[in-house]
């Protein structure tokens, strides 16, 4: 009988939830929901010293942003299968710790933190690698070099062990990674790794192992950096019984940074202007803030279109997906085995693409907490207008105000030099002569300015167009840039269109002067 496909993301509260564990959320979410599986989240605090406040809940606001959401797990769905936080699930570990002991697949550690340091020095001295190992371990404290009473002494004595999991000298672990093919390890090159800490906590690799197993979990689908780790959880599955339901393996690229070189880090991030977490993270601690994508402008469904393709393409050349469609499209075959580079240029055109697809109603709403944070107050038919006519001109929301600030104030602090290079001696008294005009005009629509600027800068003046046009809009608007001039000065209506060149033909006759 086929299994039911359920999947997990299982990050650790450890700080914010970095750009590659949510392309992990949402390579596990696409493939749950295109094989009518499931898809959980587990919180994975079984390492309490690390434990962040507040990450938790970031978390879960992260994957609800992006609506990458879980069918059961931590802050979402109650599951048949909780409790979906770990260190609410100690109790249920201990046994399986326990089994491996009576089956002889792992055994009691005694020794000191001391005591491990001087073994890793005496093994690096001799050139050897230092891991407590099958050949190591017979020169520690442990239960398979202490007599049974002396073993038993101790843990009545209550003296701090952990359980460590005896490795085979000489034997070939093999797997199959979905998108790696054939993994091929041997256990010499492997280490006893702790199972169950002192503390009483299970490490990673145990709790992961026994909750993959407990919540039925099919594939196990994480980042690059756990197939080293994935040998071991292969050989948990056999020790403990569970081989013939052990998960099928897919581990993801790593994101790389912009030049390829080595991991994309917040450092990358901080250096090269973009963010590497989803939502804004103030770190409890030293009170540093970190930026994150939904902060700095980026649309949901933008950001899921750029992390889908860091690491998968699909069958055709499209790149513009709804989550849906990903849904449809998407395949762990897909996925590629080298790492992908981040491509800050590609990630501002995914959102510009978005953007423009919007409604003038859907990014009026969008930018209108920009403007309520600036204390700009504006006719919302206006500032549907100005939306119109600016969204082809940015990549981000708050760019129509930033980039657009004469549809909202008086224009004002001209680049003086800019003028002196582009003005020729008569274009101030043809802009007065386009000043007059629109001011006694009756009508004030696009047609009608656009008619009196050819009429006066040709009919008038004899002068080309093309001689005036730049310096008509750093009248108007007090920038070289922007939407077709004749659209923006019909949107920003006769009486700011007067304001601005009056200030204007005042600021150029200061410059002259001087």
């Amino acid at each position: 009988m086929e299994r039911k496909v359920r999947v997990r993301f299982a990050p650790s509260p450890t700080g914010p939830l970095h750009i590659g564990g949510v392309r992990t959320a949402l390579y596990n979410y696409l493939f749950a929901k295109k094989n009518g599986g499931d898809f959980l989240l587990r919180v994975e605090d079984t390492d309490q010293t690390r434990f962040v406040p507040g990450a938790e809940e970031y978390i879960i606001e992260s994957l609800k942003w992006l609506g990458i959401s879980p069918d059961e797990g931590q802050g979402f769905n109650d599951g048949p299968y909780g409790p979906y936080r770990q260190s609410e699930r100690k109790p249920m570990y201990r046994q399986y710790a326990d089994q491996l002991i009576e089956s002889g697949h792992a055994y009691y550690a005694f020794d000191t933190a001391e005591e491990l340091d001087t073994m890793r020095d005496t093994l690096k001295a001799n050139g050897m690698s230092p891991q407590y190992d099958a050949v190591s371990r017979m020169s520690m404290k442990n239960s398979l070099t202490l007599s049974s009473d002396e073993v038993q002494k101790r843990l009545d004595a209550g003296d701090p062990y952990v359980i460590r999991i005896k490795l085979p000298r000489k034997e070939e672990v093999r797997f199959h990674d979905i998108i790696r093919g054939w993994v091929v390890v041997h256990t010499n090159a492997m280490d006893d790794k702790v199972l169950f800490k002192s503390d009483g906590m299970p490490t990673y690799h145990l709790a992961n192992v026994v909750d993959d197993y407990l919540m039925k979990i099919s594939h196990v689908i994480r980042g690059e950096e756990w197939l080293p780790s994935a040998p071991l959880h292969v050989m948990l599955y056999r020790y403990l019984g569970w081989e013939d339901v052990m998960p099928e393996f897919a581990h993801l690229p790593l994101i790389l940074k912009p030049d390829g070189n080595g991991k994309l880090s917040k450092r990358d991030g901080d250096r090269l202007g973009f963010p590497v977490f989803p939502l804004n993270w103030t770190d409890p601690k030293t009170g540093e803030l970190s930026s994150g994508y939904r902060d700095a402008g980026y649309f949901p469904e933008a950001v899921v279109n750029i992390l889908a393709f860091l690491g998968w393409h699909p069958a055709d050349n499209r790149e513009l997906f709804e989550l849906e469609e990903l849904v449809q499209e998407f395949s762990l075959e897909r996925v590629s085995k080298s790492g992908a580079k981040f491509d800050v240029q590609k990630a501002f055109w995914f959102n510009q693409q978005y953007l423009r697809n919007k409604t003038d109603e859907e990014l009026a709403s969008a930018l209108q907490p920009f403007l309520d944070k600036e204390g700009v107050q504006v006719d919302k038919s206006y500032l549907n207008q100005v939306c119109r006519l600016m969204k082809e001109k940015v990549s981000f929301i708050h760019e129509i105000y930033q980039e657009g600030r004469y549809f909202f104030e008086p224009a004002a602090n001209w680049d003086s030099a800019l003028i002196q290079k582009k003005f020729k001696d008569f274009t101030p008294s043809v802009l007065a002569d386009l000043k007059d005009a629109i001011e006694s005009s009756d009508s004030f629509t696009k047609e009608t300015i656009e008619h009196l600027f050819h009429a006066i800068v040709e009919e008038k003046n004899g002068r080309k167009s093309g001689e005036m046009m730049l310096a008509f809009r750093l009248s108007v608007s007090g920038v070289a840039g922007g939407p077709p001039i004749f659209d923006m000065i019909a949107v920003m209506g006769k009486e700011a269109t007067l304001r601005n060149m009056n200030a204007f033909l005042s600021f150029y006759q200061g410059i002259s002067a001087n």
